[in-house]
């Protein structure tokens, strides 16, 4: 957010000094000097932005910083708009004055005289507050100093990822028997005789339980036997092939691979494949470059006939790219099943006496989770040690984004999606905070209000409405919007979404200090 709030500010300055030198602008004495320190003071900010996103999230007083940041940027478009706005009356005026020449030329020469003492009026209070921001800016980037924030280039990621392992206690899942059965069909099933990989995807949002999942079947006893070799890799981001290769090789060969090249590394590795049938799970995949899987992918080729890859992604872009045959959407748990997963940490040790009472509110809460596995164990825990009614209400009664262990638990997953977005997607994803939960979103309107809030940049190649739908279809291929539906009234065919909740309070939770709603 910040980083488009900046962005925006140093293109109208930048534009205001560009019409001051045509002379379409008459600045204030000294304004242009204070205009320019304004840009550099900007620039050197928004140098460390992506530093600074990262470690807001643990680090309350950079949380801070970046609220008085985005604070007088908005403050500075503010300003910026009534300048903008000013210069587009003194052209007009310039332009009615022209061609009014020659009619009643007193009394037009009058009011021009009067609207141009009017306009020197404006500047000067144009200029005053530009002085003020600037002094402004010049406690910011004090601060900033002090946080000693690096400048990473743009494909950093910003939140710890978490490492993940194959080993799950299988009698601790509920729910996910038969998606289990449909992979573990898919996996043993088809030609042995296809020559190029087959490799399947479970694809779906942060917290919905792929990896949990993809443990399943990974440990399935059916699996065991059909695979001579199993690989567990946990690819996170960045993406580096290096790594993932000596991790596949490490897991074939029970070592630790002294080798640096990565020509040798996947040499070994087709040494090591080659006859065997093997199901290799690539988890947590983030990089769409598929020319960056070639060479990984063709070493691959020299397992058995039948040999499988199952990848586990946010990004159904990333399935295409690695070149996925089979597409799983991961589905959210039942209502039965969530209730079943929350009972088992929420009344952890309680007798029944102590949980009879508490279990209409606790069904209620349960049902506010939407499916999301991660979200029911999160307030599963936070309710564990919670034995009043009074206790369960107020969270009951709470926005998840209020809630403590959000921050901790539920958000760092989704933060890790919404850090992998460009500025401008981030912006149109959080301007979806201002709608009502369950909200039906109508795809156009919705693309409609990003353009009049300039979220999108008009190019000489591309229209609005062209990028506005390339946005939309990426937060959607993200799994940001869900439950897209055509809708046909004969005369014209309009497409309809929504958001999850835990998504909506994701983006309120980002909105929070900038966008207020009530609920009659």
């Amino acid at each position: 957010m910040a980083d488009v709030l900046v962005s925006k500010v140093l293109e109208e300055l930048t534009s205001i000094v560009a019409r001051e030198i045509e002379q379409e602008v008459r600045l204030v004495v000294g304004v242009k000097n204070e205009v320019q320190m304004l840009t550099t003071k900007f620039q050197f900010i928004k140098a460390v932005l992506v530093d600074a996103e990262n470690r807001q999230v643990k680090d309350d007083a950079i949380k801070l910083w970046m609220q008085k940041l985005k604070n007088i940027s908005y403050d500075m478009d503010d300003v910026l708009d009534e300048w903008t706005t000013a210069i587009q009356k003194s052209q007009i005026m310039g332009d009615e004055r022209v061609s009014a020449e020659n009619k009643r030329k007193v009394r037009c020469l009058i009011c021009f005289s009067c609207f141009r003492c009017r306009e020197v009026g404006v500047r000067r209070d144009i200029a005053v507050k530009i002085k003020d921001f600037n002094a402004r800016l010049d406690i910011i980037v004090d601060q900033q100093r002090a946080f000693n924030f690096v400048s990473f280039q743009k494909e950093t990621k910003q939140v710890e990822r978490f490492t993940t392992t194959s080993f799950i206690d299988v009698a601790e899942v509920k729910g996910r028997d038969q998606e289990q059965k449909a992979i573990v069909e898919k996996l043993l099933t088809g030609s042995s005789q296809t020559p190029s990989l087959h490799i399947i995807s479970i694809v779906g949002m942060g917290g919905i339980g792929k990896t949990t999942l993809a443990k399943l079947v990974y440990n399935d006893d059916e699996v065991k036997t059909h695979f001579e070799t199993r690989i567990w890799v946990c690819v996170s981001d960045p993406f580096d092939e290096i790594k993932i290769a000596k991790a596949i090789l490490e897991s074939l060969t029970n070592e630790a691979p002294n080798l640096h090249e990565l020509q040798t590394i996947l040499q070994n590795i087709r040494k090591s494949l080659e006859g065997k049938k093997f199901l290799l799970i690539l988890d947590d995949v983030w990089e769409e470059n598929s020319e960056k899987w070639v060479q990984l992918k063709n070493c691959l080729k020299f397992g058995s006939p039948g040999s499988r890859i199952l990848v586990t992604t946010r990004k159904e872009i990333v399935a295409s790219a690695i070149g996925c045959i089979d597409i799983h959407k991961k589905g959210q748990l039942s209502a039965e099943d969530s209730w079943f997963l929350f009972s088992q940490i929420a009344f952890l040790g309680w007798s029944s006496g102590e949980r009879e009472p508490l279990e209409d509110i606790g069904k209620k809460i349960v049902s506010r989770c939407k499916g999301l596995p991660l979200t029911v164990k999160t307030l599963g825990s936070l309710l564990v040690t919670k034995k009043s009614k009074s206790e369960w209400q107020t969270i009951m009664d709470s926005e998840v984004w209020e809630l403590e262990n959000a921050e901790i638990d539920i958000f760092p997953h989704l933060w890790l999606s919404y850090n992998d977005l460009s500025p401008p997607l981030r912006q149109c994803f959080s301007y979806c905070a201002i709608f009502p939960k369950d909200h039906l979103m109508e795809k156009q309107k919705l693309i409609e209000l990003w353009m009049a809030h300039g979220y999108i940049k008009e190019t000489t190649k591309r229209d609005m409405e062209r990028i506005g739908e390339e946005y939309f279809q990426n937060l959607a291929s993200r799994s940001f919007f869900q439950d897209i539906n055509m809708v046909d009234d004969f005369y014209d065919i309009s497409y309809t979404c929504k958001m999850h909740d835990i998504v909506h309070d994701f983006a309120q939770y980002i909105r929070r200090d900038e966008c207020f709603s009530m609920e009659g």
